[in-house]
Order: structure tokens, then C-alpha cells, then sequence
């Protein structure tokens, strides 16, 4: 439509004389209760016309008539001018752009950025967060990708620290030797397991100390079991080859049970750092802004940086024994990923639980001058909840990532199946058909919701086959490509129809067309839902011309041909949109 707007700025040219950019004049579709497809807001220019926006209106309205073949008529509201575009410009702009190969392939702009998502602890399975973490960090990948950047997906692993020690020594001590092969479990389980052994027996000892009058925060201190864990990390701090055998072997579990997961779930990654490899960089960055006076030492040794300007508070970033804390390594590891990759934006996806935490990080790398750190962005989000309430890690009430997949591909079997819709399958079909729905299910549900809202997460909702569903949408898809199998349709087909085209078939070429502005949109709001809701007011809308308007039934030929090269540009669309949120769309169903 962008030559209504460039037609529009010449008319205001013409009539009043005034030259004004391209981006003053707002396109919108036309209100269902007046005459017309597109409306032009005529407010801005009654500062030069001097008149009524309703004048001002029917003169730019006269000259858009005049001087375009594509406009055949037009009416003003108040100060909206409604404008009827031909049949034959519907007609080209399915055919010549929807339905090419390319649509909603956007130029590379030359731009770099890197994704860093997932950054999982080796001491426990992926859980519901997790997964809205990868699914979220994953479609703002392809987002981009699709957008026109150069991509790097990333991921940071916490595979160190007192809390990968507290299960290495559970295992250690009530272990008796048990590996993945013997006792049939992923690896990443395996070892989340003795976590929760570590804590209920830490709990114990803390029980104990307490009958014997210490404090809780005492009897915490002074519990064998957790002065073994910080005993077993200043070894492995120290290089103790025993202690880095022992988590060489346990991550190697891990690793291998998050490799399982990830391919389930249908995310991956260009670049893997460690924190084992990256907790000890940043020390550098630090004496040189204490060089520079961005930090000051404290009398017991300990560096700060005072952000009270900013209204915040002063923060450490080393502690009086030259240690390292949090935002020290973060501060070289952003380095170690600009070094490495040299991207114009960096953005970390992590909870909004971190928001304090990533505020004060990009503040002290603008402080430090470093040319990259205005492309920093933190990607915040809102936690998920269940019916049941939260979970806990320590406690083992967490929603593991691997059930609740297969938790939603065995509803999506039993829906399916209840339905009747696998008749004529091979038992490889049905099986690959229930992976997509209940995958599809969980993804579209998880991303469906604006990154910072806190959402509820109802796996029963998520699979229904009605309303703002994943399975709504891949049953929308699967009916199209049915009827489009039942009929020959013709992408090159250039004769324009004898017949009118209805409003039901304009709104769909309509809605069609905007499905590059939609992935620009979600690519700078950061916001895989921009791209979720437009797919799914796309299939309803499908659906609607689907009940109003015959297709394979109707006698003019070449109304048939584009009835069905409207049903092919729906489903093209819906599947790109679809693949953008990492989710596969079935030919039947």
C-alpha cells in the first residue's frame, strides 16, 4: 500500500504546496460499517490545507481518484478518508506478490545480533521455565532471522558453583556408584535427582543442629553437608583432579540429557559458552575502570561502583579477596562475546526476576566505554504458573521439561483420536501427526502471550481444537491443503475475473499482505506473539471465507483457479508464520 502514501504526499504537494515525508500519513483498514477497504487520517494536514478535516479530505480524495487507476472511488467521515481500491489491484496484489515464493523474505539489512537463551544449570533437568525460555528465545531468532539480521543463537551454561557441587556431592555419598545406564534415566535427571536428595538431607542436619540450640542461620553454617559442598568447590577452584573427574563426568550426563530435550523440543545453537570457562573473566575490566575512577576500593580491599545518579545503589564487583562475584563475570563474558562475534546487539533472555541484575550490568559497560554496550537488551519475561501453583527446584516439584512434552503428545493423541481425524494413517503418520499438535500445542500457548506478562500455563486449554490454539491454527492448515489437493490452482493465473470480488476475499488479501510488516513489527518489539495472533486472525478469517464462499463448487473457472490461489497464499502464510515459531503444520489431519 505504499503507494497510497506516496500518492497522498504528492497531493498534498499539489493542492497545498507543503513537502512532507512519506511516514505522516497514517494507513489503517477502513471500519466495517462505512464503504471502503483503506482509510487515510486527514487530521495532520488541515494545518496546512486551513480547512475541515472533512474538506480537506475530499480534495486529497479528488486527486487519489484522478491520478490512480487502483482508486475508483472514495467517501470522508469527520476526518477519515475512506478509500475503495479495484478488484483488479486485490487481483495483482495476490498474484503478483502473496503468492510469490519470496513473500515476507525481507532484505538483509547488514546487521548482526546474537540471541543468548536457555543458560540451564547442570544440576537439574530443564523444567516449564526452561521451556518458555528456549521457545521464546528461539522464535525471536527466527524473527530476526526472517527480518533481515544475521543471527547468532547462543547459550550460556552454568555448569559451576556451590549448587552443581551440592549434587556431585550427594552422589558422592548416597550414589553407591548409580550411572544413567543402570538405572535407565536421562542424565540430566539423574543428577537433578541428588539435588533434591542433597537438600532433604541437608535439611536433616539442620533439624539436628537446631534440637542442639543453634540458630537457623547457625545450624545452616554449621551443617556438615554444606561445609563439604564448599569444600568440594575450593577444590575444584584449586584444580583437584578428583573433584574435576567426578563433574567432568556428572555434566557429561547432563549434557547428554539436554541434547535429548533441546532436539525434542526443536530448538538449537550457533555458540555454547561455559561458565567454567568464563567465571574468571571480567577481573580485567575491572582494574581498568578503577583505572579510569568508574570503581572505588573499599577499606576492606572490595571494589564498588556507585549508581546513585542513576537511582541506584552502590554494587560490588569484586570482593575484598580478589574473588569474583556474578556481575564480574558477566562483564567479561559480554566482552568474550563481542570479541568473538562482534554483533551490533546482544540480547540476554532471561526472567524479569534479573531486571535489577541486567539494569546495573549495562549501565557499568556505558560507564566503561564500551562502543558496543547501547546494543545491549535484555529480553525480560514473565514467569509461568500452573493451576497447582509454583515450583521449586530444591524440592523436586518442578514440571519437568521431557513429561510435560509427553504429557501434551499423549493428550493431543487422545483429542485427535476422540475426534476421529487420523482415518487412514499409517501408525508412523498418526505418531509424527500427535508429536505436532501436542508440540505445537505447548509452543503456540507459551509464545501466543506478550514475553512480559507472568502467564498461566493450562495444558487442556492449549490442545483444544477451537478459539486461539495452536491445533486450531494446523487444523486450519491441514483443511487448506485438503481442498487445495481436491482442485488444480494456477499461481500464474493473470486473467482478471467477470465476477466481483466480495469483502471477504478483499479482508483476506488484506490480511495477507500484511505479514511482512507483521514480522518487522515482532522483530522490534522483540515479540514472537505479534506473529502468533496475526496467524491466528488470519485462520479465522480463513475459516470464515471457508463457510461463506464455495470454492471447488463454484461454476466460473476462473473464479475457482482464484479461489484456490487465495486458499494456497493462506496456507503459504500460515505455515511461514508458523515456522517462525518453531512449529510444524500438517498436510492433513
Amino acid at each position: 500500500m505504499k503507494f497510497i502514501a506516496s500518492l497522498t504526499i504528492q497531493a498534498i504537494k499539489e493542492i497545498y504546496q507543503v513537502e512532507l515525508p512519506e511516514n505522516v500519513v497514517t494507513l489503517q483498514e477502513t471500519r466495517k460499517e462505512f464503504e471502503g477497504q483503506l482509510t487515510i487520517v486527514t487530521f495532520p494536514f488541515t494545518k496546512f490545507s486551513k480547512k475541515s478535516p472533512e474538506l480537506t479530505g475530499a480534495e486529497i480524495g479528488d486527486f487519489l481518484v484522478a491520478n490512480s487507476d487502483d482508486i475508483t472511488s472514495y467517501n470522508v467521515i469527520k476526518g477519515f478518508l475512506n478509500l475503495k481500491l479495484s478488484d483488479l489491484f486485490w487481483f495483482n496484489l495476490l498474484n503478483e506478490s502473496v503468492l510469490d515464493e519470496c513473500f515476507g523474505v525481507i532484505p538483509k539489512n547488514g546487521k548482526k545480533v546474537m540471541v543468548e537463551y536457555s543458560s540451564p544449570n547442570t544440576n537439574k533437568p530443564l523444567h516449564l521455565g526452561h521451556v518458555r525460555n528456549n521457545l521464546l528465545g528461539y522464535a525471536v531468532s527466527e524473527i530476526l532471522n526472517a527480518a533481515g539480521y544475521d543471527v547468532i543463537k547462543s547459550n550460556l551454561i552454568n555448569d559451576r558453583g556451590i549448587h552443581i557441587c551440592k549434587s556431585m556431592l550427594a552422589w558422592q555419598k548416597f550414589g553407591e556408584g548409580e550411572t544413567p545406564q543402570s538405572s535407565g534415566l536421562k542424565g540430566d535427571k539423574l543428577v537433578g535427582n541428588y539435588y533434591v536428595i542433597f537438600d532433604k538431607e541437608y535439611k536433616k542436619e539442620i533439624g539436628a543442629l537446631r534440637q542442639e540450640g543453634y540458630s537457623e542461620e547457625d545450624a545452616k553454617k554449621e551443617a556438615p553437608l554444606m561445609k563439604e559442598a564448599q569444600k568440594m568447590l575450593r577444590d575444584w577452584e584449586a584444580g583437584d583432579q578428583q573433584t574435576l573427574r567426578l563433574w567432568q563426568k556428572m555434566n557429561e550426563w547432563v549434557y547428554e540429557g539436554f541434547e535429548e530435550t533441546y532436539r525434542r523440543m526443536g530448538v538449537s545453537f550457533d555458540k555454547v559458552y561455559y561458565e567454567s570457562n568464563t567465571y574468571l573473566l571480567g577481573k580485567d575490566l575491572i582494574e581498568e575502570g578503577l583505572k579510569n575512577g568508574v570503581f572505588f576500593r573499599k577499606a576492606d580491599n572490595s571494589v564498588w561502583i556507585d549508581l546513585s545518579d542513576e537511582g541506584l545503589d552502590e554494587k560490588l564487583v569484586l570482593r575484598g579477596d580478589g574473588t569474583s562475584v556474578y556481575i564480574t563475570q558477566d562483564l567479561g563474558t559480554a566482552q568474550l562475546k563481542f570479541d568473538d562475534c562482534h554483533m551490533d546487539q546482544s540480547i540476554y533472555v532471561v526472567g524479569n526476576e534479573q531486571d535489577y541484575h541486567f539494569k546495573v550490568l549495562f549501565l557499568i559497560l556505558k560507564k566503561l566505554g564500551k562502543p558496543w554496550a547501547p546494543g545491549l537488551h535484555h529480553l525480560s519475561y514473565g514467569m509461568v504458573d500452573l493451576p497447582s501453583g509454583k515450583m521449586k527446584s530444591r524440592e523436586g516439584t518442578v514440571v519437568d521439561a521431557d513429561d510435560l512434552m509427553l504429557d501434551m503428545v499423549q493428550t493431543a493423541k487422545n483429542r485427535t483420536e476422540e475426534l476421529g481425524k487420523v482415518e487412514g494413517f499409517t501408525q508412523a503418520e498418526k505418531d509424527h501427526l500427535y508429536e505436532m499438535i501436542g508440540m505445537g500445542a505447548l509452543k503456540y500457548f507459551l509464545l501466543k502471550v506478550e514475553p512480559k506478562k507472568r502467564l498461566l500455563f493450562d495444558p487442556n486449554e492449549s490442545i483444544d481444537f477451537q478459539g486461539n490454539t495452536g491445533p486450531f491454527i494446523q487444523y486450519t492448515h491441514a483443511r487448506i491443503r485438503s481442498v487445495l489437493a481436491k482442485g488444480s490452482y494456477d499461481p500464474s493465473l493473470s486473467k482478471i475475473l467477470s465476477s466481483e470480488l466480495h469483502n471477504i476475499e478483499i479482508e483476506l488479501i488484506i490480511s495477507l499482505s500484511k505479514f511482512p510488516e507483521t514480522i518487522t513489527a515482532a522483530a522490534e518489539d522483540l515479540s514472537p506473539s505479534l506473529v502468533a495472533n496475526y496467524i491466528y486472525e488470519l485462520a479465522k478469517l480463513y475459516n470464515k471465507f471457508y463457510h461463506e464462499m464455495p470454492i471447488l463448487k463454484v461454476e466460473e473457472e476462473l473464479l475457482k483457479i482464484f479461489r484456490l490461489n487465495l486458499s494456497a497464499a493462506t496456507a503459504g502464510v500460515i505455515s511461514k508464520g508458523m515456522r517462525l515459531l518453531g512449529i510444524e503444520v500438517p498436510e492433513r489431519m
